[in-house]
């Protein structure tokens, strides 16, 4: 089964220790955090204050995914707060190489993501050095958006190029993701599903949980999405 993440940008802010604790109870097998700077996307959102407080509530790997400009200046204090792997954004980092490079001195695991205009191409380079890829299927900035269908290409092209550079990247995807679209974008080549509005819009998280696992069987890749463990 893919490695599901619920994303905590649909959960209800006042009650996040609850979020957390339906998540759990769900068998999620991480924690999405969507970090927003009101700059690199339209939105803001948590930051590493909020990611500490999260931390003493669950052992949930959090992975961290941040829509930020000069994401650089902030890692130490993210890596700090507790998030166990921190994703940046292509089109925000200058130097991609020393950021990631930094995010691992730091003893996290990194992950480079990429929006749905933005060519696999550019992550080619990268994949040797990350241990995820993140394929945006929504331009990024809010919860509850379509799923954008050409995406399912990408995510075919950069599994591709996984299999062929480093097979063991997670490639997770972000967006749109439901009942439906989930077998499609595992078929595709996907192993990590972050869904918000699915899993906390649900009157039943645990449910949307458990559809989103199974809604994949017989889809399955043979690459890390095996493994929950960061």
């Amino acid at each position: 089964m893919p490695i599901v993440a619920p994303s905590l940008l649909a959960a209800d802010f006042s009650d996040l220790k609850g979020a957390v604790a339906l998540a759990e109870k769900g068998g999620a097998d991480w924690l999405h955090l969507d970090v927003m700077d009101g700059r690199f996307v339209p939105n803001l959102t948590i930051g590493p204050p909020v990611i500490r407080s999260l931390r003493k509530l669950t052992g949930l790997p959090f992975d961290t995914h941040l829509m930020i400009e000069k994401p650089d200046h902030l890692l130490e204090d993210f890596r700090e707060a507790g998030a166990d792997l921190i994703t940046v954004h292509v089109e925000a980092c200058t130097h991609l190489h020393r950021t990631v490079q930094r995010i691992k001195e730091l003893g996290a695991k990194a992950g480079v993501s990429i929006n749905p205009a933005t060519p696999v191409s550019l992550i080619a380079d990268i994949l040797p050095h990350v241990d995820l890829v993140l394929v945006m299927t929504v331009n990024p900035g809010f919860g509850a958006q379509s799923f954008i269908v050409h995406s399912l290409e990408k995510i075919r092209e950069a599994a591709a190029m996984i299999r062929r550079i480093n097979p063991d990247v997670y490639l997770e995807v972000d967006g749109g993701i439901d009942g439906t679209t989930a077998p499609q974008v595992v078929a595709a080549g996907a192993t990590v599903l972050v869904a918000g509005n699915f899993v906390f819009g649900s009157s039943d998280p645990a449910a949307a949980i458990h559809i989103l696992k199974s809604a994949a069987d017989g889809a399955k890749t043979p690459h890390r999405g095996d493994s929950a463990s960061i």
